[in-house]
């Protein structure tokens, strides 16, 4: 049996569809564990932050993750497969008259973010040296009530941002989902998931 993690949400939906006869079947949409529409194989149904940490440890053979979760995450799996499902952008955006470099010359830039790892490595590279606040909720209230200055958080269609009165200053990384795989499992088992990946590859052009 192969256990696949998905991910829950917009990208478990792009995913089944790639996916197609290999994909869950219909289940309660409570269910943790789902069977596959073809034999040996099956689903757990994941939050996206939690997919590396099960497919690290062989809860999960191989899942699908968002280079944007991959990058937050200390979990070692391997990345066979990228793929353009997923696309969107982590950001560090603000109100559009924010002085940015003036606070962090300040030293008093204050960042929130759902991804402070990520971030960290992101705005350093960039020599950007800001505190970064972890907040778990839609961070642009961050900047609304004055809790930071700015936020770096994903962009799909910057509607969001629109709404809050946010733009983005800049880009720091393009983020699309790839298929990751536990070691032991590809060194061991690999004929067994060939199948999956190459439904995933032929149905993303990947």
């Amino acid at each position: 049996m192969i256990t696949f993690g998905l991910p829950k949400g917009r990208l478990a939906d792009e995913v089944v569809a790639a996916l197609g006869d290999l994909g869950p079947a219909e289940a309660d949409a409570r269910a943790l564990v789902v069977p596959s529409l073809s034999p040996g194989l099956r689903f757990l149904m994941l939050k996206p932050p939690d997919v590396p940490a099960y497919v690290e440890r062989g809860a999960a053979d191989l899942g699908f993750a968002g280079l944007d979760v991959l990058r937050e995450s200390p979990a070692d799996v391997l990345e066979p497969l990228v793929t353009r499902l997923g696309a969107c952008r982590l950001c560090l955006c603000s109100a559009p008259g924010t002085d940015l470099d003036a606070r962090m010359r300040a030293g008093r830039l204050r960042v929130a973010t759902k991804y402070p790892r990520l971030a960290r490595s992101a705005l350093g590279a960039r020599g950007l040296v800001a505190e970064l606040i972890p907040l778990h909720g839609s961070v642009e209230l961050a900047v609304a009530v004055g809790l930071a200055d700015a936020i770096v958080d994903l962009v799909q269609t910057g509607r969001t941002l629109e709404a809050n009165g946010l733009v983005v200053r800049e880009m720091l990384l393009e983020s699309t989902g790839r298929v990751v795989v536990n070691r032991a499992a590809w060194a061991l088992r690999r004929e067994e998931l060939s199948p999956v990946l190459a439904r995933l590859e032929l149905a993303c052009g990947a």
